[in-house]
């Protein structure tokens, strides 16, 4: 199931990926199907499987990070919330913080319900500013867990080297 729901999301997800890859200037080109991509991220030595299934409990977090595995990265994920914040636990908002240059770090807080996702960047992401588009760098985490118990399961679309 979950496989299946990776091939289903990399296939939707690949065309941004492109028009990313274009508006920031770089020569990467991701195929449309996951197969093909995983190719070549085992071409290249990724071999290991990346889906994710994580496990908060009560005190723990998880500090902002990049999930960067190898050369080859795949520039969206997702993560998909698989407890009931109304019921299983208390905080363990995901968090996004955007790198702005020249400008302080601006965060967002996703507060997702059982069975949403929230898709985001790994590493950067195209950003339109005053002087056209440049790299806006981003990093990822989870807040403190102040009770219960979190589950979610992370979709990575490169393979780990």
């Amino acid at each position: 199931m979950i496989e299946t729901l990776r091939q289903d999301l990399y296939a939707r997800l690949a065309p941004v990926a492109n028009a990313w890859a274009k508006a920031l200037g770089s020569d990467a080109a991701y195929p449309g199907t996951l197969a093909a991509y995983l190719d070549r991220c085992h071409a290249a030595g990724q071999g290991r499987p990346t889906p994710l299934l994580l496990r908060y409990e009560e005190g723990g977090y998880n500090c902002l990070h990049q999930d960067l595995y190898g050369e080859l990265v795949f520039p969206l994920q997702a993560t998909i919330l698989l407890s009931d914040p109304e019921r299983d636990f208390d905080g363990g908002e995901f968090v996004l913080v955007e790198q702005r240059p020249r400008m302080q770090s601006r965060a967002e807080v996703v507060r997702l319900a059982q069975g949403e996702a929230v898709i985001f960047a790994v590493r950067d992401r195209p950003r339109r500013g005053g002087r056209g588009v440049h790299r806006a760098i981003l990093r990822h985490g989870v807040s403190r867990i102040r009770q219960g118990r979190r589950f979610a399961l992370g979709i990575i679309f490169h393979d780990a080297a």
